[in-house]
């Protein structure tokens, strides 16, 4: 952030009172339905391309988060000032309080007209934290599978579903995508060349090429140590390798079983796997200082591809009356609850940054797609049009 947007400024709109301080208790009116009345009127542009769009996108991200409602005379926060494209597009943005007039935002965005979008994405995540004390989503990013042209690649885009852009050109298959850390580069396995083995973006060569399975790695969040799942002793099995040091630590051990999809905890002192040693796929909990692993799922037929949140809660999908659905889960308390969504198959799901959405693929008569699901309201939003399917997305942090 620059020494520009770092400074409060004062627009033409007549309000008082201090700014809120993020990290303050903030207690905003909501309505009937737990929303927040949002009135856009006062926020206005100065009529060029860039400008406009920077609305349209912003205005689509706060009804997306879900905590607001748009709403003229009767809105609990108003958004005023102005957006202006000189030599970069800049966004002066207020939110307000008008139960008491009290500033909860006041700032300037600044960024390249180029990157109109981007921008918008801020300023909406800096309005809902400002008006919620939740962190937003909007500026987050997908990593995503996608066939296209008849071969499974990479692809990332913007958690709207906006900007995609291919990333492999493998001609084979990519599966079990997943970010870095830093959000930045992305590991996946491709099975190019004929078996399976584990890649970074950005990085030349294979990050894991062990005799057979190479699948399904994650990085943790102190970018430190990565799990996956690997097959060179027998069945596939639970690793977690030192990514600085190199060394690898076996962390499951069942003759007779198989393990798959692990994910961390937000410390990065457990992991979330699933395995079949129970006989059939259930989600597991180990901690990395020992102990035996614990079993989270216990309904379901199937129970697959577990996501773990900064909130502290599991995500993952269960095989229930002949469908795949959500279910997510306090891993402390074990308390779980389904989703309730329509007749579709709901697969692969991830966590956004707000601790709220999850990323999931939708399947209809074998064809799938990208949906965004609000896990408080249950409300379901397609993020992907155009021809070809899309599966595994995964949500930076």
């Amino acid at each position: 952030m620059n020494q520009m947007e770092r400074r409060l400024f004062l627009s033409g709109v007549a309000v008082s009172g201090a700014g809120a301080v993020f990290g303050q208790r903030v207690e905003v009116r909501k309505s009937g339905r737990g929303q927040i009345g949002l009135s856009l009127e006062r926020l206005v542009s100065d009529g060029s391309a860039e400008g406009q769009l920077f609305m349209k996108v912003l205005r689509a991200d706060l009804l997306r988060s879900g905590y607001f409602e748009e709403r003229s005379g009767t809105a609990s926060v108003m958004l005023a000032g102005r957006v202006q494209r000189g030599q970069e597009l800049r966004a002066e943005v207020q939110a307000v309080q008008m139960a008491d007039r009290r500033r909860l935002l006041g700032r300037a965005f600044s960024g390249p007209a180029s990157a109109t979008r981007a921008l918008a994405h801020r300023v909406a995540d800096a309005v809902v934290l400002a008006a919620t004390g939740m962190p937003g989503m909007a500026s987050a990013r997908l990593a995503l599978v996608g066939n296209r042209s008849g071969h499974k690649e990479l692809y990332v885009c913007d958690v709207d579903g906006a900007n995609v852009r291919q990333v492999t050109k493998d001609r084979s298959i990519v599966v079990a995508p997943a970010w870095m850390p830093d959000g930045q580069q992305v590991l996946y396995t491709s099975y190019k060349g004929g078996y399976p083995n584990v890649y970074q973006t950005g990085r030349r060569g294979a990050l894991a090429r062990f005799g057979g399975l190479n699948a399904s790695a994650a990085v943790s969040p102190d970018g430190g140590s990565m799990a996956l799942i690997l097959s060179k002793d027998g069945n596939p099995e639970l690793y977690v390798q030192d990514l600085g040091r190199g060394g690898l630590r076996r962390i499951s051990s069942t003759r007779r079983a198989n393990e798959a999809s692990p994910c961390w905890s937000p410390d990065g002192s457990e992991l979330a796997y699933v395995s079949d040693s129970a006989g059939r796929p259930h989600v597991y909990v180990v901690s990395l200082k020992g102990g035996a692993p614990r079993r989270i799922s216990r309904s379901g037929t199937e129970n697959v591809a577990p996501d773990w949140g900064r909130n502290g809660e599991l995500v993952y999908c269960s095989r229930q009356g002949g469908r795949y659905r959500i279910v997510v889960a306090n891993p402390r308390s074990g308390v779980s609850r389904v989703l309730p969504l329509d007749g579709a198959d709901y697969e692969d799901p991830s966590w956004t940054p707000d601790g709220r959405h999850v990323v999931v693929s939708r399947s209809v008569n074998y064809r799938s797609t990208i949906y965004l699901l609000d896990t408080q309201e249950a409300r379901s939003i397609p993020l992907l049009k155009g021809s070809g399917d899309w599966f595994s997305p995964a949500c930076t942090r």
